[in-house]
């Protein structure tokens, strides 16, 4: 079983994800008994049919399914009402259990008054990787958005900046957190190589930084001269192709020097 489970992996690798419409969900658990948690009561009376399935893992941690088109107002819901009081978002996150399946988008809260912790979890399907954003009620959701659209995709409506966080803006390979993105990335390396060599320093850098760092808009450093483009701190960019030649040993030439002391 674990060597078919691993050879269909593979497959999904080369040949990317199967739709969803015939791969089912990811693994849910049985379901608990909502009078097991107060908030989890709470929420059934209020939302109804918007609250999925509830399931309890690794003996004590509560995890909500919801409707994803109901996630503003059941976070709101969780952080407004005094009797639940969850004004912690630890975390967002995503998950791809692959094979075509839907992403699951992931929410940890944690109300620090009432010393309770509850996980949502919210399904999209893989033609519909859209969600509204919990920036307007949770500001630590910001970063934490930009990553899951940055490494799976999902797009966060109403999100003030969402835009990647990890990858460079230009990154053409795609979302490398998803289950059908190949391990050494869709560009052969000498693609990836030829890329990388060609990046400027807007690649790296946002505007606000390279005024900090006395660097024109265009890249170039403000006091640049015949030795080449220089980063922030004065270095001559090592992925200059320009600056690159291969030594008697294999080894490069040129490009950025050593730190002191470093060999």
């Amino acid at each position: 079983m674990a060597d078919k489970d691993l050879n269909e992996g593979l497959r999904d690798l080369e040949s990317g994800p199967r739709t969803s419409e015939t791969a089912g969900e990811g693994p849910r658990g049985e379901a608990a008994d909502a009078a097991s948690h107060p908030t989890v009561a709470a929420m059934r009376a209020k939302f109804g049919d918007a609250v999925r399935h509830h399931t309890v893992v690794a003996g004590d941690e509560h995890v909500v399914y919801i409707a994803p088109e109901r996630v503003r107002d059941i976070l709101g819901w969780l952080k407004d009402d005094p009797a639940q009081d969850y004004a912690f978002l630890m975390d967002v996150t995503a998950v791809d259990y692959g094979g075509g399946r839907p992403l699951e988008v992931v929410y940890q809260m944690w109300s620090l008054t009432h010393k309770r912790q509850l996980r949502l979890k919210a399904t999209l399907p893989l033609s519909a990787l859209e969600i509204d954003s919990a920036v307007p009620l949770y500001n630590s959701a910001n970063w934490l958005e930009r990553e899951v659209y940055d490494l799976f995709g999902i797009r966060f409506r109403g999100h003030p900046d969402l835009r990647r966080i990890m990858m460079p803006e230009n990154y053409a390979e795609g979302h490398p957190l998803r289950k059908d993105f190949p391990l050494r990335g869709r560009f052969s390396r000498a693609e990836q190589t030829r890329r990388a060599m060609e990046m400027e320093l807007e690649d790296y850098y946002i505007p606000t930084e390279l005024a900090t760092a006395g660097m024109r808009a265009t890249g170039e450093h403000a006091s640049a001269d015949a030795a080449g483009p220089s980063t922030p701190g004065g270095m001559r960019r090592p992925n200059d192709p320009d600056n690159w030649a291969l030594g008697t040993e294999g080894g490069a030439e040129g490009g950025a020097s050593s730190p002191e002391g470093v060999e």
